[in-house]
């Protein structure tokens, strides 16, 4: 069971007076706007909006129509401005040579970096190493492994224009 009421057959012909009236003329007003498509499809659905009022109770037609055609559109604004506020902007597609470059780029850097520092990049990121851990794997104090890897991190950004 639905929650519209059928209209009589004084409703549908009062409704499709109506429609023949009007609807070109909200057409014109709606296509400036919205462009031709989408201002029959609003039409459409500003009849469908309608259909449950009595033909005697609107008074100024026009103003009844055209404030019905607004509302859909700001509905669909508002629609439109929620879905764009939710959706994670997908990052680009990344192609494999790129990956392959980066890759290769980023060796490279650590090939060339100074030892001293090298060693601690490679314990920390690839290792998985925490800093004490280097400081007793490497017999250095905690502070040389931070300083270190600070210099290492300032090297690849150097290199990598970062």
């Amino acid at each position: 069971m639905t929650d519209t009421k059928q209209l009589g057959a004084e409703g549908q012909d009062g409704l499709g007076r109506l429609y023949r009236q009007y609807a070109p003329w909200l057409g014109r007003r709606l296509r400036g706007r919205i462009g031709a498509d989408a201002a029959a499809d609003v039409v459409q659905e500003t009849y469908i909006r309608a259909a449950p009022y009595a033909l005697a109770d609107i008074r100024h037609p026009k103003a009844f129509l055209l404030r019905i055609a607004l509302n859909l559109l700001t509905d669909s604004h508002r629609q439109d401005a929620l879905q764009r506020r939710h959706q994670v902007a997908a990052p680009p597609p990344v192609s494999e040579a790129a990956v392959q470059f980066d890759a290769a780029l980023l060796t490279e850097t650590i090939r060339d970096m100074p030892p001293l520092y090298r060693k601690v990049f490679v314990l920390s990121r690839f290792g998985g190493m925490t800093y004490p851990e280097i400081a007793r794997t490497l017999e250095i104090s905690e502070q040389t492994v931070k300083w270190r890897m600070a210099r290492a991190l300032e090297y690849c950004a150097s290199r990598l224009d970062l």
